[in-house]
């Protein structure tokens, strides 16, 4: 089958409209090579289930993910949500690393229905995937703070601002139309042919990095004056996770800090690092096409001439800014909003909420957000955040979490709290090795081995993927299990805690069951070498690994 050219898809689509369109109406239970393109900017994947490849006839079904700018639904939205995975979907909630929700397991003729259904919900698939801003990310714990609520809403404003202006979508979806104009108006943001790639972006709240803001494309870390007034953003660009084994001229990178920009100026200073990706990216090689290779091979000096050169007023240099901290937001906290109001961070393993013998989570959420009326945010850690709890509802809520069986943080090892892993097998295309499904085992035997050393109070930041692409962002953990080929992994050592530091290459090609075992020498040299307070992604960067020259 001849390889498609992506670019030429997008420009022939009419404004992403065909021949998806089309292909939707046809008895396949799959769609065009093209189709398979378009789809993703409507916030879908076509996937084959791959545990039943072989023999078999393959077996289709798509993904859809909502995107939820900043992780915030209120308690009918999350609610619609449940609905539709039983009524469209496997039954089962995907979390995702970027704060929004994907339904697994739809089959073709119930995408229209299950985007419908969200549209009625008053939320959009369009948007989430494909060459495009993709969802925006934000700090999703419940505030009073008028100045934070102001930046979380923000969050909701630049991903409505950098929402395609083709009418494809509702035309598609919702109207259920298959006729459009013959010519469709280029779009003011993306041109004809979109970006390159897919462009992330997040807005960070000082010191508190649980959005990874230096894995952005774009990232906005919003800053405040004593009196808690916020003054502007400071502005990073050029992160990214993914690369490709063994393609040297691919590489996760963390982004640079640019410059400073008052508050009015986001929209604009968003706009303008869009258009330098859309103008500049690499549209010949896919591989090489995020903001991240713009900067590394024209140079950061280079991108703040041509940022400024697309921006009416002047921009700042950079404002200092504490360090950062990696909080998970997890158990009991205090909203400080007039009815007294607490939120309840709840860990979901893998991000993954689904009913078993062993514990009924999804039900559990499913009344607590019913009875209460609870907004639901999601966190960049695939957690759940309950909000606006009033405090004489607090042990009413810990008895349905107790009767269905869910695990609170406090129930939980400090490795397992930060553990993040991507979906992997048996669903998605590029997976080389299993990820999330792998996790739980893993963890399991990692907790042994911590337990054995007297390690097992440390918070150490494990995150798995089952390719290099680096969904769960493990280049910047502190343990980072990547797939390589089948059932090895590259092992990663050194980021930092607080998620601002590049992990390095340990051992490359190790198998499954070898993966802890080989971390037993690092382990041990750390309870007995470590500094006063050092963590271990710390202690692994200065004492462990051999300095390499990076290549940014």
């Amino acid at each position: 089958m001849a390889k498609v050219n992506v670019e030429q898809v997008k420009t022939e689509s009419h404004g992403l409209f065909s021949p998806l369109a089309q292909d939707l109406t046809t008895s396949d239970a799959f769609l065009s090579e093209a189709g398979k393109i378009l789809i993703k900017f409507h916030g879908s994947y076509e996937q084959t289930n791959r545990d039943k490849r072989g023999g078999a006839a393959k077996e289709f079904s798509f993904m859809v993910r909502s995107k939820l700018p900043g992780g915030r639904l209120t308690a009918d939205q999350y609610l619609a949500h449940d609905r539709i995975a039983d009524e469209f979907a496997n039954g089962s909630l995907r979390l995702t690393t970027r704060q929004g929700i994907q339904f697994h397991g739809v089959i073709k003729d119930d995408l229209r229905g299950t985007v419908r259904a969200l549209n009625h919900a008053l939320v959009t698939t369009f948007g989430a995937c494909g060459d495009v801003v993709r969802n925006v990310m934000c700090c999703p714990a419940p505030t009073a703070d008028p100045q934070r609520l102001a930046v979380q809403a923000l969050a909701t404003d630049l991903s409505n601002a950098t929402l395609p202006a083709t009418k494809a979508y509702h035309q598609i979806w919702i109207e259920g139309k298959s006729i459009i104009d013959d010519e469709v108006e280029p779009d003011a943001l993306y041109g004809k042919t979109y970006l390159p790639r897919k462009f992330k972006m997040a807005i960070a709240f000082p010191g508190d990095n649980c959005v990874d803001i230096y894995t952005q494309d774009l990232g906005l870390v919003a800053l405040f004056d004593n009196a808690n007034q916020l003054i502007g953003f400071n502005v990073l660009a050029g992160g990214g996770m993914g690369m490709t084994h063994n393609d040297e001229d691919t590489f996760p990178r963390l982004a640079d800090v640019v410059g400073f920009v008052e508050p009015d100026a986001a929209l604009a200073v968003t706009h303008a690092v869009v258009g330098i990706h859309r103008d500049f990216g690499d549209r010949n090689n896919r591989k090489h096409a995020r903001l991240k290779y713009v900067i590394h091979d024209r140079g950061l000096a280079w991108f703040k001439e041509e940022l400024q050169r697309r921006l009416p007023f002047e921009l700042q240099a950079a404002h200092p800014m504490p360090e950062f901290t990696l909080p998970d937001h997890l158990g009991w906290h205090e909203q400080h909003d007039a009815a007294g109001n607490w939120y309840l961070g709840i860990p979901i393993a893998s991000g993954r909420i689904i009913d078993t013998e062993q514990m009924q989570l999804r039900t559990a959420l499913r009344l607590i957000v019913s009875e209460f009326n609870t907004p639901v945010h999601i966190t960049g850690q695939q957690n759940v955040l309950l909000a606006d709890i009033a405090p004489q509802h607090r042990e009413r809520i810990e008895q349905i979490l107790q009767t269905h069986h869910v695990l609170t943080v406090d129930q939980l090892s400090q490795v397992r709290r930060f553990a993040l892993a991507c979906v992997a097998l048996p669903t998605c295309p590029l997976a080389i090795t299993e990820a999330e499904r792998a996790m739980p085992d893993l963890l399991d035997t990692f907790e042994d081995a911590l337990e054995e050393l007297g390690l097992l109070g440390e918070p150490i930041n494990v995150r798995m993927t089952g390719c290099p692409n680096g969904c769960a962002r493990p280049y910047t953990a502190e343990v980072a299990f990547v797939g390589r080929s089948l059932n090895k992994y590259t092992i990663f050592l050194g980021g930092s805690p607080a998620s601002t530091r590049m992990a390095q290459v340990y051992q490359d090609l190790v198998p499954f069951s070898e993966l802890v075992s080989r971390l037993k020498e690092p382990l041990t040299r750390f309870r007995d070498e470590r500094q006063p307070n050092e963590a271990f992604g710390d202690f692994c960067h200065r004492a462990i690994l051999t300095p390499v020259v990076s290549s940014q």
